[in-house]
């Protein structure tokens, strides 16, 4: 909350280089601080949940947390951001498997 009042535009949950990252539990309380400092403000507060998300299914777990917390209007780029460099990988996997109904092998992801 301390952040917000002192005008930050975007909350992260960790820097990803920690050994205990991203959670639905700690997201859920942050994103909840969110909430009611848009009550009490009118002022929107993005939020970033960094380090710990490798999968696709992850990543969906956090937009429905955001949906169901916050609405819809926190689902944009301005309000909603993943830092999770090791996603892309998964993201094109899915793709690749949706195109051709099977998964590319990981040497052909560029991404580690």
């Amino acid at each position: 909350m301390v952040c917000m009042m002192a005008g930050a535009d975007f909350i992260k949950t960790s820097t990803g280089k920690e050994r205990t990252n991203a959670s639905l539990d700690v997201s859920l309380v942050m994103l909840r601080a969110i909430r009611d400092y848009h009550d009490r403000t009118g002022f929107k507060v993005g939020f970033k949940p960094a380090g710990g998300i490798r999968t696709a299914k992850q990543a969906l777990s956090y937009l429905i947390l955001i949906k169901e917390e916050l609405g819809d209007a926190w689902l944009t780029s301005e309000l909603f951001r993943l830092g999770a460099s090791t996603l892309l990988t998964d993201v094109e996997r899915q793709l690749y498997h949706c195109a051709t109904q099977c998964y590319a092998a990981n040497h052909y992801m560029p991404m580690p």
